[in-house]
């Protein structure tokens, strides 16, 4: 069966399918394997990962909110043209937010929710040396999650959570610029220091530094992806 994928449980494991249908095709959109305008089909896309359409379906739909596909009348499913510009605006705009979210977080974050958090930062550290890029990726979005609701602002979360879903793609794909998974962690550290410290306005510098990072390792990743 194509990319190794087997047919699975389809009551169980249908998320979990989905994921992994849309975690490769996003590898292959933005290392330019799959070209803008290039049509996605659901059955053959179905065909191909050993699934149902279902799976394939929901993949797309989440492609779609990150905007590297587009939903067009008549043509169906297709990649969307990205330019290095637009995405450069996506992680700046990300950036700000952001380090909004952790100065707030510094300042208002419980006993708890920062034993949660060094704990959860320190079990990173195993899926560095191991080189475990899916557990990394799941973990940096649960890192930057408990960030956004140690601010104890519902609104300032739901927005943080909102914009950073149109990036979750492109933020998934950076980790695969060389180093970039031990650097992250590295900056990470960084940020928990300034937690630590209580120092709200080097935090959110930190934070600044640590996502306009994660944008350069990105667009290193696809110059050397498309061979520039």
């Amino acid at each position: 069966m194509a990319d190794g994928f087997e047919a699975e449980d389809e009551a169980g494991d249908r998320g979990l399918l989905s994921d992994r249908i849309r975690n490769a095709l996003t590898d292959e959109i933005t290392a330019g394997v799959l070209a803008a305008g290039s049509a996605l089909d659901e059955q053959q896309l179905a065909d191909r990962f050993g699934a149902s359409r279902t799976p394939v379906r929901e993949a797309l739909r989440q492609l779609a909110v990150s905007g590297l596909v587009e939903v067009r009348a008549r043509r169906g499913v297709i990649v969307a043209h990205m330019t290095p510009e637009r995405i450069m605006d996506m992680f700046e705009t990300v950036a700000e937010i952001e380090a909004m979210c952790v100065r707030l977080a510094t300042y208002r974050i419980t006993p708890l929710e920062r034993s949660q958090l060094i704990e959860l930062h320190e079990s990173s550290e195993a899926l560095v040396e191991r080189g475990d890029f899916d557990a990394y990726d799941a973990f940096n979005i649960e890192f930057h999650d408990c960030l956004y609701h140690a601010t104890h602002n519902s609104f300032l979360a739901e927005q943080a959570i909102a914009v950073r879903s149109r990036l979750n793609a492109f933020r998934r794909t950076q980790l695969r610029q060389s180093e970039r998974m031990r650097r992250s962690r590295d900056e990470h550290d960084a940020i928990m220091q300034a937690i630590a410290e209580g120092d709200g306005d080097m935090a959110s510098r930190r934070m600044r530094a640590h996502m306009l990072n994660a944008a350069t390792a990105l667009r290193r990743f696809i110059e050397a992806s498309r061979g520039q």
